[in-house]
This record gives C-alpha cells, structure tokens and sequence, in this order.
C-alpha cells in the first residue's frame, strides 16, 4: 500500500510546482497588460517594476533555511543521542520560526537605517 503511494508524491510535486510557476508567469503578464491597456510607456513600466522589488527578499530567504538548517542539524544530533524522535520536527519547527522573526527584524532593521 505504501509503495503505491510513494509513486504518486513525485507527480504531485512536479505538479505543484507547475502549477505555481505557470501562475506566475501568467499573473505577471496580465499585469504588464493592463499597464498596457491604461497607456504607461515603457520606460514607465520598467521604473514601476524596479520599485516594486524587495531588495531584502534573498536575505530574508537566506536566514530562513540558514535556521531551517540549524534545527535539523540540531535535531537530529540530539535524537542520536536521546533516542527520542519528537526532536526533528519540535527543532525543524521552532528554528524556522526563529529564523522568520530575526529575518523580519532584519528588513527592519535595514529599511531604518536606509530613512
């Protein structure tokens, strides 16, 4: 029964995935259609697409799996040690939620000092 499933978890991801760039890429040129429509010039849409951009999204990003990475890491060294599974899952969750926290007061951070 089990194997059965295992087959299945690679389409959907492979479907998901599809699903979420195919998304973006149509939303993003139903956008740029209707700056079209309302008469921005060129130069006009590619200034407004500029600002739009986080410049803080990669780091954002990085300190998330950086943390994601510390938990697993630690989690599963202390599950070697106790033998107590719970450890992976408690650690993966609470240092993703800790990396969220110290990304965010990192934006921050940053966006004060660039006023």
């Amino acid at each position: 029964m089990q194997g059965t499933i295992a087959v299945f978890i690679p389409i959907v991801v492979t479907l998901v995935i599809g699903i979420v760039v195919v998304t973006g890429i149509y939303f993003h040129s139903k956008e740029k259609q209707m700056m079209i429509e309302k008469g921005i010039s060129y130069e006009q849409m590619v200034e407004f697409l500029k600002t739009k951009r986080n410049p803080y999204t990669w780091l954002k990003f990085g300190i998330v799996v950086m943390f994601f990475g510390i938990g697993l890491g630690l989690g599963l060294l202390i599950r070697n040690y106790s033998d107590v599974e719970e450890w992976v899952p408690f650690m993966l969750i609470t240092f993703t939620g800790l990396g969220f926290v110290l990304a965010y007061l990192a934006e921050r951070k940053l966006e004060k000092n660039k006023q």
